[in-house]
């Protein structure tokens, strides 16, 4: 762990191991950090947040700027240990490693933009100036599916907001934050600005973040119901909170869209970090008019992906990230058969060729998906594309719009009248308009209804960390 500018064990001396999913071997083990530890790192944040938000905007900018330069030196590395230990192949890892970076990047440049406002008086002799100051310090949970640009999205606008910080990083995945945590040492930052906890239990962290009055705002990724908790428990001290919770993207290829040129697009997204993404579309409505060219066109792509250890040449699809995600994954395909889906390609857990040693299941395509089927209602996080025919355009929104998440959604069109349409009446937070790649550090990411609150990226981002700041003048 990464405490008050060292490198330390946790107070109790235990650790716990990391294991590769791709073959079940054990490949590292970490410090097992609990309450205590967590404790430690809040108050060495709260110790360093003076110095820290002290310090000049173009101070916090250049140290920023160095820890993407030095991230980018070594995305190879670090996107080496991110297939390891989170399986998804080695050209997405860099992908990722590179995305992350591009935060540091960006919010190196924020740092100097967040301006403050005079407001006209309604007296002569009164004046209004608004600032913007760092909240303080801040908690953070990131997931395991994006081990490396999760972090980054949030620990670099805090950073530069003159925020300090205490990252709590998936049990699943922590030498990715290891290698991160050493980059921002490396780049400068001073000790207790920036801790990290790792820990196999995240409860006792989780409750200290949330009952400690020194943090400020708890910044959390990962699942719905865990992320109600904690904005429940931030309530009790009104503490701020971000929440990237889950997704259930609709995917619509409407009546005018060339259905081949979907379905390419459709595949390159459902299939993304092997479907454990949360803006992977789970429900993929065409028209009934191109149903037939959609369909054969996916399957077809489909059947050619290759699964295995993504180190490997040529993996298209990794291991899930663990026994629980196969169970869930076979459950919603067993469902939707028993009610009446096709199976159209994959449909079983993969055990030849040494596959059997991690958690692989092949990608899967489903037909004739109704609304009774779990596979409908439910996230999947895993390799599983239902496909669900509809005839009416002017019916598809309420269809799309019927789940309580919000997180993303996708739309096919060659009409710029039905894209807007769409566009405006999606109640999702980010549509990807023929773009199967709505993202960006330059772009607000976040979610609607019940898939989250605030937003990362763009420079939104930065105001999550900031408390505004009214001085009236009396002169």
């Amino acid at each position: 762990m990464f405490i008050n500018g060292e490198w330390c064990a946790a107070v109790s001396g235990k650790t716990f191991d990391v294991t590769n999913p791709a073959n079940g071997e054990k490949i590292a083990d970490v410090p097992d950090g609990g309450q205590a530890d967590a404790e430690r790192a809040i108050q060495a944040a709260h110790d360093a947040f003076a110095g820290w938000s002290g310090m000049t905007a173009y101070e916090r900018s250049r140290i920023l700027y160095k820890a993407y330069e030095l991230m980018s030196a070594r995305k190879e590395d670090i996107a080496r240990t991110m297939t390891t230990e989170q399986g998804k192949p080695l050209r997405a890892a860099m992908n990722e490693v590179q995305y992350g970076a591009d935060f540091l990047l960006w919010y190196a440049e924020e740092a100097k933009r967040v301006y403050g406002e005079t407001i006209p008086a309604p007296r002569g002799d009164q004046r209004f100036i608004v600032l913007h100051q760092p909240v303080g310090v801040v908690a953070a949970v990131t997931p395991w599916n994006y081990p490396a640009s999760m972090i980054t999205r949030k620990v670099a606008p805090a950073l530069a907001a003159g925020c300090t910080i205490v990252l709590k990083p998936a049990e699943a995945t922590p030498l990715c934050a290891i290698e991160i945590f050493k980059v921002l040492e490396e780049a400068g930052v001073p000790a207790g600005v920036a801790n990290l906890v790792t820990g196999f239990d995240p409860k006792p962290i989780g409750e200290e973040f949330v009952t400690n009055p020194l943090v400020r705002k708890i910044t959390f990724t990962g699942s719905t119901e865990t992320g109600k908790l904690l904005a429940r428990g931030a309530a009790d001290q009104m503490k701020r909170v971000s929440l990237e919770l889950g997704g259930h993207a609709p995917f619509l290829v409407l009546k005018d869209a060339d259905p081949v040129f979907a379905a390419k697009g459709a595949v390159l997204v459902k299939y993304l970090n092997t479907g454990q993404a949360c803006i992977c579309p789970n429900r993929l409505f065409v028209h009934e008019s191109g149903i037939e060219a959609f369909t054969n066109e996916f399957v077809s792509r489909v059947e050619k992906m290759r699964a295995g250890n993504g180190l490997d040449q040529g993996i298209n699809i990794g291991p899930l990230v663990n026994e629980k995600a196969i169970e869930k994954v076979e459950r919603q395909v067993a469902d939707a058969t028993a009610k009446g889906a096709k199976l159209l390609c994959g449909g079983h857990r993969l055990m030849d060729d040494g596959l059997d040693k991690g958690h692989y299941y092949a990608p899967t395509v489903l037909g004739d998906v109704t609304p009774d089927m779990l596979i409908y209602r439910e996230e999947t996080f895993g390799p599983v594309a239902p496909i669900i025919a509809f005839d009416d355009d002017d019916d598809i929104l309420a269809m799309a719009n019927d789940t309580h998440y919000g997180l993303a959604a996708y739309v096919y069109t060659q009409n710029l009248s039905a894209a807007m349409r769409t566009f405006e009446g999606l109640r999702f937070g980010i549509i990807g308009i023929n773009d199967i790649n709505p993202t960006g550090a330059a772009a607000p990411f976040g979610g609607q209804k019940e898939s989250g609150l605030g937003r990362e990226g763009g420079h939104e981002g930065i105001f999550e960390y900031l408390e505004t700041k009214l001085g009236g003048f009396s002169i």
